[in-house]
Protein backbone atom coordinates (compact mmCIF):
# COMPACT_ATOMS: atom_id res chain seq x y z
CA UNK A 1 0.00 0.00 0.00
CA UNK A 2 3.36 2.59 0.61
CA UNK A 3 4.30 1.65 -2.21
CA UNK A 4 1.07 2.57 -4.57
CA UNK A 5 0.90 5.78 -2.76
CA UNK A 6 4.56 6.59 -3.77
CA UNK A 7 3.90 6.05 -7.07
CA UNK A 8 0.85 8.16 -7.38
CA UNK A 9 3.14 11.09 -5.41
CA UNK A 10 6.13 10.83 -8.38
CA UNK A 11 3.72 10.83 -11.43
CA UNK A 12 1.43 13.99 -9.54
CA UNK A 13 4.85 15.67 -9.35
CA UNK A 14 6.17 15.12 -12.84
CA UNK A 15 2.99 16.29 -14.13
CA UNK A 16 2.93 19.44 -12.41
CA UNK A 17 6.71 20.27 -13.62
CA UNK A 18 5.82 19.42 -16.73
CA UNK A 19 3.45 22.14 -16.22
CA UNK A 20 5.53 24.58 -14.99
CA UNK A 21 8.03 24.16 -18.40
CA UNK A 22 5.49 24.57 -21.05
CA UNK A 23 5.19 28.24 -21.94
CA UNK A 24 2.39 30.17 -22.75
CA UNK A 25 0.83 30.82 -25.98
CA UNK A 26 2.04 34.34 -27.15
CA UNK A 27 -0.67 36.82 -28.84
CA UNK A 28 1.67 36.80 -32.00
CA UNK A 29 2.11 32.90 -32.53
CA UNK A 30 -1.71 33.00 -31.89
CA UNK A 31 -3.26 32.43 -34.93
CA UNK A 32 -2.61 29.53 -36.82
CA UNK A 33 -1.15 28.87 -39.88
CA UNK A 34 -2.35 27.12 -42.73
CA UNK A 35 0.59 24.59 -43.98
CA UNK A 36 -1.63 22.92 -46.43
CA UNK A 37 -1.62 24.78 -49.73
CA UNK A 38 -5.53 23.18 -50.58
CA UNK A 39 -6.91 23.18 -46.94
CA UNK A 40 -8.86 25.37 -44.88
CA UNK A 41 -6.59 28.50 -42.91
CA UNK A 42 -7.63 28.54 -38.94
CA UNK A 43 -7.36 31.87 -37.31
CA UNK A 44 -7.92 33.15 -33.90
CA UNK A 45 -12.01 34.09 -33.42
CA UNK A 46 -12.16 37.48 -31.35
CA UNK A 47 -13.20 35.58 -28.04
CA UNK A 48 -9.54 34.36 -27.60
CA UNK A 49 -7.79 37.77 -27.25
CA UNK A 50 -8.20 37.37 -23.66
CA UNK A 51 -5.25 35.19 -23.94
CA UNK A 52 -6.63 31.24 -23.83
CA UNK A 53 -4.77 29.27 -26.63
CA UNK A 54 -7.49 26.46 -25.80
CA UNK A 55 -9.22 24.40 -29.11
CA UNK A 56 -12.19 26.12 -28.83
CA UNK A 57 -10.94 29.47 -29.44
CA UNK A 58 -10.01 28.51 -32.72
CA UNK A 59 -12.46 29.17 -35.87
CA UNK A 60 -12.74 28.37 -39.52
CA UNK A 61 -11.72 31.24 -41.52
CA UNK A 62 -13.20 30.26 -45.15
CA UNK A 63 -13.23 33.79 -46.88
CA UNK A 64 -9.51 33.74 -48.18
CA UNK A 65 -10.34 30.76 -50.67
CA UNK A 66 -10.16 31.75 -54.37
CA UNK A 67 -12.40 30.39 -56.44
CA UNK A 68 -10.53 27.90 -59.07
CA UNK A 69 -10.86 28.84 -62.92
CA UNK A 70 -13.20 26.42 -64.73
CA UNK A 71 -11.68 24.18 -67.70
CA UNK A 72 -14.47 22.25 -68.38
CA UNK A 73 -14.99 23.43 -71.35
CA UNK A 74 -11.18 23.54 -72.65
CA UNK A 75 -10.77 19.78 -70.92
CA UNK A 76 -13.97 18.69 -72.52
CA UNK A 77 -13.31 19.90 -75.90
CA UNK A 78 -9.77 18.83 -76.12
CA UNK A 79 -11.36 15.04 -74.80
CA UNK A 80 -14.22 14.80 -77.99
CA UNK A 81 -11.27 15.71 -80.19
CA UNK A 82 -9.14 12.97 -78.43
CA UNK A 83 -12.19 10.39 -78.59
CA UNK A 84 -12.83 11.06 -82.50
CA UNK A 85 -8.96 10.83 -83.21
CA UNK A 86 -8.75 7.22 -81.19
CA UNK A 87 -12.38 6.35 -83.15
CA UNK A 88 -10.46 6.80 -86.65
CA UNK A 89 -7.52 5.03 -85.24
CA UNK A 90 -9.48 2.00 -84.74
CA UNK A 91 -11.44 2.51 -88.12
CA UNK A 92 -8.11 2.40 -89.60
CA UNK A 93 -7.15 -1.02 -87.90
CA UNK A 94 -10.02 -2.09 -88.86
CA UNK A 95 -9.94 -1.36 -92.66
CA UNK A 96 -6.38 -2.67 -92.98
CA UNK A 97 -7.83 -6.18 -91.70
CA UNK A 98 -10.56 -6.43 -94.08
CA UNK A 99 -8.04 -5.44 -96.71
CA UNK A 100 -5.89 -8.10 -96.21
CA UNK A 101 -8.64 -10.76 -95.70
CA UNK A 102 -10.52 -9.87 -99.09
CA UNK A 103 -6.87 -9.12 -100.76
CA UNK A 104 -5.93 -12.86 -99.94
CA UNK A 105 -9.09 -13.85 -100.70
CA UNK A 106 -8.95 -12.17 -104.26
CA UNK A 107 -5.46 -13.76 -104.92
CA UNK A 108 -6.81 -17.22 -104.15
CA UNK A 109 -9.56 -16.09 -107.07
CA UNK A 110 -6.62 -15.58 -109.63
CA UNK A 111 -5.11 -19.16 -108.72
CA UNK A 112 -8.08 -21.00 -109.07
CA UNK A 113 -10.11 -19.77 -112.29
CA UNK A 114 -6.93 -19.79 -113.74
CA UNK A 115 -6.18 -23.18 -113.20
CA UNK A 116 -9.95 -23.77 -113.69
CA UNK A 117 -10.28 -22.11 -116.84
CA UNK A 118 -7.05 -23.78 -118.73
CA UNK A 119 -8.41 -27.44 -117.17
CA UNK A 120 -11.68 -26.81 -119.30
CA UNK A 121 -9.90 -25.68 -122.47
CA UNK A 122 -7.54 -28.22 -122.48
CA UNK A 123 -10.22 -31.26 -121.64
CA UNK A 124 -12.43 -29.57 -124.92
CA UNK A 125 -9.53 -29.51 -126.62
CA UNK A 126 -8.53 -33.17 -126.50
CA UNK A 127 -12.28 -34.20 -126.56
CA UNK A 128 -12.71 -32.30 -129.74
CA UNK A 129 -9.55 -34.37 -131.18
CA UNK A 130 -11.05 -37.98 -130.51
CA UNK A 131 -14.31 -36.96 -131.14
CA UNK A 132 -14.36 -37.97 -134.98
CA UNK A 133 -12.67 -41.29 -134.57
CA UNK A 134 -14.71 -42.06 -131.73
CA UNK A 135 -18.37 -44.35 -131.99
CA UNK A 136 -19.90 -42.02 -129.58
CA UNK A 137 -19.20 -38.99 -131.19
CA UNK A 138 -22.14 -37.34 -130.34
CA UNK A 139 -21.57 -37.30 -126.68
CA UNK A 140 -17.47 -36.02 -127.19
CA UNK A 141 -18.59 -33.13 -129.30
CA UNK A 142 -21.50 -32.18 -127.11
CA UNK A 143 -19.51 -32.88 -123.92
CA UNK A 144 -16.36 -30.47 -125.81
CA UNK A 145 -19.08 -27.67 -126.93
CA UNK A 146 -20.34 -27.00 -123.24
CA UNK A 147 -16.98 -27.21 -121.67
CA UNK A 148 -15.82 -24.75 -124.53
CA UNK A 149 -18.62 -22.25 -123.84
CA UNK A 150 -18.28 -22.46 -119.92
CA UNK A 151 -14.74 -21.72 -120.48
CA UNK A 152 -16.12 -18.68 -122.95
CA UNK A 153 -17.87 -17.07 -120.79
CA UNK A 154 -16.07 -17.52 -117.34
CA UNK A 155 -13.27 -16.00 -119.04
CA UNK A 156 -15.01 -13.03 -119.74
CA UNK A 157 -16.13 -12.84 -116.23
CA UNK A 158 -12.78 -12.97 -114.72
CA UNK A 159 -11.45 -10.61 -117.44
CA UNK A 160 -14.00 -8.15 -116.57
CA UNK A 161 -12.85 -8.34 -112.63
CA UNK A 162 -8.99 -8.92 -113.21
CA UNK A 163 -8.94 -10.52 -110.09
CA UNK A 164 -4.87 -10.37 -109.29
CA UNK A 165 -5.81 -6.27 -109.91
CA UNK A 166 -7.76 -7.01 -107.01
CA UNK A 167 -5.47 -8.69 -105.16
CA UNK A 168 -2.86 -5.95 -105.82
CA UNK A 169 -5.10 -2.83 -104.68
CA UNK A 170 -6.31 -4.52 -101.46
CA UNK A 171 -2.24 -5.19 -100.62
CA UNK A 172 -1.66 -1.75 -101.10
CA UNK A 173 -4.69 -0.66 -99.41
CA UNK A 174 -3.41 -2.89 -96.49
CA UNK A 175 -0.07 -1.45 -96.14
CA UNK A 176 -1.88 2.31 -96.45
CA UNK A 177 -4.12 1.92 -93.78
CA UNK A 178 -1.72 0.60 -91.52
CA UNK A 179 0.42 3.55 -92.14
CA UNK A 180 -2.29 5.74 -91.66
CA UNK A 181 -3.02 3.82 -88.31
CA UNK A 182 0.58 4.65 -87.15
CA UNK A 183 0.03 8.05 -87.74
CA UNK A 184 -2.63 8.47 -86.08
CA UNK A 185 -1.39 6.73 -83.16
CA UNK A 186 1.70 8.74 -83.17
CA UNK A 187 -0.36 12.09 -83.09
CA UNK A 188 -2.38 10.12 -79.84
CA UNK A 189 1.32 9.32 -78.18
CA UNK A 190 2.17 13.47 -78.17
CA UNK A 191 2.27 15.27 -75.40
CA UNK A 192 0.48 18.29 -77.10
CA UNK A 193 -3.17 18.35 -77.16
CA UNK A 194 -5.28 17.20 -80.29
CA UNK A 195 -6.85 19.54 -81.99
CA UNK A 196 -9.61 19.80 -84.40
CA UNK A 197 -7.36 20.03 -87.67
CA UNK A 198 -5.79 17.36 -86.34
CA UNK A 199 -9.08 15.40 -86.80
CA UNK A 200 -10.22 16.43 -90.18
CA UNK A 201 -6.60 15.96 -92.10
CA UNK A 202 -7.05 12.04 -90.29
CA UNK A 203 -11.12 12.09 -91.70
CA UNK A 204 -9.26 13.47 -95.13
CA UNK A 205 -7.35 10.83 -95.73
CA UNK A 206 -9.67 7.76 -94.69
CA UNK A 207 -11.83 9.23 -97.01
CA UNK A 208 -9.22 9.25 -99.23
CA UNK A 209 -8.22 5.78 -99.05
CA UNK A 210 -11.80 4.55 -99.09
CA UNK A 211 -12.10 6.70 -102.86
CA UNK A 212 -8.67 5.21 -104.13
CA UNK A 213 -9.39 1.29 -103.03
CA UNK A 214 -13.07 0.53 -102.90
CA UNK A 215 -13.82 -2.55 -100.46
CA UNK A 216 -17.12 -3.66 -102.78
CA UNK A 217 -17.30 -5.61 -105.88
CA UNK A 218 -19.73 -4.48 -107.33
CA UNK A 219 -21.06 -1.89 -107.96
CA UNK A 220 -17.80 0.64 -106.79
CA UNK A 221 -15.13 -1.85 -108.14
CA UNK A 222 -12.05 0.43 -109.92
CA UNK A 223 -12.18 0.55 -113.42
CA UNK A 224 -10.05 -2.02 -114.67
CA UNK A 225 -9.31 -0.88 -118.16
CA UNK A 226 -9.23 2.96 -118.08
CA UNK A 227 -9.34 4.83 -121.39
CA UNK A 228 -6.45 7.17 -119.46
CA UNK A 229 -3.78 5.96 -117.40
CA UNK A 230 -3.56 8.25 -114.42
CA UNK A 231 -1.45 7.78 -111.01
CA UNK A 232 -3.27 6.19 -108.36
CA UNK A 233 -4.27 8.66 -105.82
CA UNK A 234 -4.40 7.50 -101.99
CA UNK A 235 -4.55 11.11 -100.64
CA UNK A 236 -6.41 13.88 -100.29
CA UNK A 237 -6.81 16.86 -102.92
CA UNK A 238 -5.49 19.67 -102.14
CA UNK A 239 -7.97 22.76 -103.82
CA UNK A 240 -7.10 23.61 -107.61
CA UNK A 241 -6.65 27.64 -107.13
CA UNK A 242 -4.42 26.15 -103.82
CA UNK A 243 -2.29 23.89 -106.12
CA UNK A 244 -2.06 26.15 -108.87
CA UNK A 245 -0.93 28.82 -106.68
CA UNK A 246 1.75 26.72 -105.28
CA UNK A 247 3.08 25.40 -108.80
CA UNK A 248 3.13 28.86 -109.89
CA UNK A 249 5.37 29.84 -106.77
CA UNK A 250 7.82 27.16 -107.27
CA UNK A 251 9.18 28.39 -110.54
CA UNK A 252 9.76 31.93 -109.06
CA UNK A 253 13.16 32.87 -107.47
CA UNK A 254 14.43 31.55 -104.13
CA UNK A 255 12.56 32.30 -101.14
CA UNK A 256 15.71 33.92 -99.36
CA UNK A 257 15.86 37.38 -101.52
CA UNK A 258 18.83 38.31 -102.83
CA UNK A 259 20.09 39.88 -99.91
CA UNK A 260 20.42 36.45 -98.75
CA UNK A 261 21.31 34.62 -101.32
CA UNK A 262 24.63 33.47 -100.31
CA UNK A 263 26.15 30.22 -98.79
CA UNK A 264 25.24 29.17 -95.47
CA UNK A 265 21.99 31.50 -95.32
CA UNK A 266 19.41 29.39 -93.40
CA UNK A 267 15.63 29.47 -92.04
CA UNK A 268 14.05 26.54 -90.81
CA UNK A 269 16.63 24.55 -91.96
CA UNK A 270 16.23 25.54 -95.49
CA UNK A 271 19.31 26.95 -97.81
CA UNK A 272 18.88 28.60 -100.91
CA UNK A 273 21.25 25.32 -102.26
CA UNK A 274 18.45 22.92 -100.66
CA UNK A 275 15.87 25.10 -102.67
CA UNK A 276 17.69 24.28 -105.77
CA UNK A 277 18.41 20.55 -105.19
CA UNK A 278 14.36 20.30 -104.35
CA UNK A 279 13.38 22.09 -107.51
CA UNK A 280 16.02 19.55 -109.46
CA UNK A 281 14.28 16.70 -107.87
CA UNK A 282 11.12 17.57 -108.57
CA UNK A 283 11.85 18.49 -112.42
CA UNK A 284 13.49 15.06 -112.78
CA UNK A 285 10.82 13.11 -111.11
CA UNK A 286 8.09 14.71 -113.52
CA UNK A 287 10.48 14.53 -116.85
CA UNK A 288 11.73 11.21 -115.47
CA UNK A 289 10.57 8.75 -113.34
CA UNK A 290 6.34 9.45 -113.30
CA UNK A 291 6.70 9.45 -117.08
CA UNK A 292 8.09 6.03 -117.37
CA UNK A 293 5.83 3.99 -115.07
CA UNK A 294 2.66 6.21 -117.08
CA UNK A 295 4.12 4.72 -120.52
CA UNK A 296 4.78 1.04 -119.54
CA UNK A 297 1.37 1.43 -117.99
CA UNK A 298 -0.17 2.04 -120.88
CA UNK A 299 2.04 -0.67 -122.69
CA UNK A 300 1.09 -3.55 -120.42
CA UNK A 301 -2.75 -2.07 -120.14
CA UNK A 302 -2.83 -2.54 -124.25
CA UNK A 303 -1.61 -5.92 -124.00
CA UNK A 304 -4.13 -7.11 -121.48
CA UNK A 305 -7.14 -5.59 -123.05
CA UNK A 306 -5.76 -7.92 -126.11
CA UNK A 307 -5.63 -10.88 -124.31
CA UNK A 308 -9.06 -10.28 -122.16
CA UNK A 309 -10.81 -10.07 -125.68
CA UNK A 310 -8.58 -12.73 -127.61
CA UNK A 311 -9.31 -15.02 -124.86
CA UNK A 312 -12.85 -15.61 -124.41
CA UNK A 313 -13.51 -15.00 -128.20
CA UNK A 314 -10.78 -18.06 -128.87
CA UNK A 315 -12.93 -20.23 -126.65
CA UNK A 316 -16.37 -18.85 -127.88
CA UNK A 317 -15.01 -19.73 -131.71
CA UNK A 318 -13.55 -22.90 -130.82
CA UNK A 319 -17.43 -24.03 -128.96
CA UNK A 320 -19.06 -23.05 -132.13
CA UNK A 321 -16.77 -25.03 -134.22
CA UNK A 322 -17.09 -27.87 -131.81
CA UNK A 323 -20.94 -28.23 -133.11
CA UNK A 324 -19.82 -28.89 -136.40
CA UNK A 325 -17.85 -32.28 -135.30
CA UNK A 326 -18.60 -35.16 -137.12
CA UNK A 327 -20.93 -33.12 -139.68
CA UNK A 328 -19.79 -34.41 -143.22
CA UNK A 329 -17.13 -32.49 -144.85
CA UNK A 330 -17.23 -29.96 -142.13
CA UNK A 331 -16.48 -32.35 -139.38
CA UNK A 332 -12.98 -32.26 -140.68
CA UNK A 333 -12.02 -28.71 -140.33
CA UNK A 334 -14.49 -27.99 -137.70
CA UNK A 335 -12.51 -30.68 -135.43
CA UNK A 336 -8.90 -28.94 -135.81
CA UNK A 337 -10.39 -25.90 -135.01
CA UNK A 338 -12.13 -26.48 -132.05
CA UNK A 339 -8.58 -28.11 -131.12
CA UNK A 340 -7.24 -25.15 -132.37
CA UNK A 341 -8.81 -22.68 -130.55
CA UNK A 342 -9.10 -23.96 -127.26
CA UNK A 343 -5.36 -24.17 -127.14
CA UNK A 344 -4.86 -20.70 -128.35
CA UNK A 345 -7.59 -19.78 -125.60
CA UNK A 346 -5.51 -21.30 -122.78
CA UNK A 347 -2.27 -19.74 -123.84
CA UNK A 348 -3.98 -16.16 -123.62
CA UNK A 349 -5.66 -17.09 -120.49
CA UNK A 350 -1.97 -18.20 -118.75
CA UNK A 351 -0.47 -15.31 -120.23
CA UNK A 352 -2.89 -12.90 -119.42
CA UNK A 353 -4.17 -14.39 -115.58
CA UNK A 354 -0.31 -16.39 -115.27
CA UNK A 355 1.60 -13.42 -115.77
CA UNK A 356 -0.63 -11.28 -113.57
CA UNK A 357 -0.98 -8.71 -115.87
CA UNK A 358 -3.77 -6.84 -114.25
CA UNK A 359 -1.80 -7.08 -110.80
CA UNK A 360 1.53 -5.22 -112.75
CA UNK A 361 -0.89 -2.56 -114.59
CA UNK A 362 -2.29 -1.76 -111.08
CA UNK A 363 1.96 -1.69 -109.44
CA UNK A 364 2.80 0.61 -112.35
CA UNK A 365 -0.18 3.08 -111.37
CA UNK A 366 0.56 2.91 -107.46
CA UNK A 367 4.17 3.48 -108.27
CA UNK A 368 3.17 6.68 -110.71
CA UNK A 369 1.34 7.92 -107.61
CA UNK A 370 4.05 7.67 -105.01
CA UNK A 371 6.24 9.99 -107.49
CA UNK A 372 3.39 12.24 -108.21
CA UNK A 373 2.87 12.42 -104.08
CA UNK A 374 6.55 13.11 -103.56
CA UNK A 375 6.11 15.81 -106.12
CA UNK A 376 2.77 17.96 -104.73
CA UNK A 377 4.78 17.76 -101.04
CA UNK A 378 7.71 19.46 -102.56
CA UNK A 379 5.94 21.91 -104.51
CA UNK A 380 3.75 22.36 -101.21
CA UNK A 381 7.12 23.17 -99.06
CA UNK A 382 8.46 25.29 -102.17
CA UNK A 383 4.67 27.05 -102.78
CA UNK A 384 5.35 28.22 -99.37
CA UNK A 385 6.74 31.59 -99.18
CA UNK A 386 7.70 31.95 -95.45
CA UNK A 387 10.55 29.61 -94.97
CA UNK A 388 9.14 29.05 -91.05
CA UNK A 389 5.83 27.96 -92.19
CA UNK A 390 7.32 25.19 -94.36
CA UNK A 391 8.14 21.91 -92.55
CA UNK A 392 12.18 21.46 -91.77
CA UNK A 393 14.57 21.45 -94.69
CA UNK A 394 16.72 19.03 -93.19
CA UNK A 395 13.96 17.04 -92.26
CA UNK A 396 12.15 17.08 -95.80
CA UNK A 397 15.46 16.26 -97.14
CA UNK A 398 16.31 13.18 -95.57
CA UNK A 399 12.49 11.64 -96.17
CA UNK A 400 12.82 12.74 -99.79
CA UNK A 401 16.22 10.58 -100.09
CA UNK A 402 14.91 7.90 -98.02
CA UNK A 403 12.09 7.21 -100.48
CA UNK A 404 14.26 8.14 -103.79
CA UNK A 405 16.68 5.55 -101.93
CA UNK A 406 19.95 7.50 -102.39
CA UNK A 407 21.79 9.38 -99.69
CA UNK A 408 21.56 13.33 -98.96
CA UNK A 409 25.35 13.35 -100.25
CA UNK A 410 23.94 11.90 -103.82
CA UNK A 411 20.54 14.48 -103.88
CA UNK A 412 23.08 17.64 -104.36
CA UNK A 413 23.61 16.79 -107.69
CA UNK A 414 20.47 17.43 -109.04
CA UNK A 415 21.05 21.09 -107.94
CA UNK A 416 22.35 21.77 -111.49
CA UNK A 417 18.68 20.58 -113.17
CA UNK A 418 17.06 23.22 -111.80
CA UNK A 419 18.38 26.05 -113.89
CA UNK A 420 15.83 26.96 -116.85
CA UNK A 421 18.89 26.40 -118.96
CA UNK A 422 18.32 22.71 -118.64
CA UNK A 423 16.66 20.87 -120.87
CA UNK A 424 14.51 17.78 -120.28
CA UNK A 425 15.74 15.90 -122.90
CA UNK A 426 19.55 16.27 -121.20
CA UNK A 427 18.00 14.23 -118.13
CA UNK A 428 19.31 11.19 -118.03
CA UNK A 429 18.88 9.82 -115.07
CA UNK A 430 15.63 8.64 -112.90
CA UNK A 431 15.66 10.27 -109.44
CA UNK A 432 14.56 6.91 -107.79
CA UNK A 433 16.82 4.22 -107.34
CA UNK A 434 14.26 2.01 -104.70
CA UNK A 435 12.16 1.45 -107.81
Amino acid sequence: MAAIQAHQRLFLASTCAGQRLRPRPSRIAAPCRAAVSGGVRTAQSPSSSSGSGSPSSMSLNLDWIAAVPAKEDVSGAAAVELEKLRAIAEAAADRAEMHDIIGRQRDNWNHLLLHSNNSLLLAASVMAALAPAAPTVVALKASAGVLLASAAVTMAAVNKIQPSQLAEEQRNATRLWRQLERDVRATLALAAPVTRADVHDAMDRVLALDAAYPLPLLPGMLEKFPKTVEPTRWWPKKKQQQQQQQRAAVNKSNSFGSSSRRRGARGNGWTPELEEEMRGILRVIKAKDEHQYITVGKMVLGLNKGLAVAGPALAGTAAVAAAFIGSGEAGAWASGAAVLGGALAAAANTVEHGGQLGMVFELLRNCAGFYRKMQEEIEANLGEADVERREDGEVLETKVALQLGRSTSELKQFRRMASPSFKDDDVKDFAGKLF
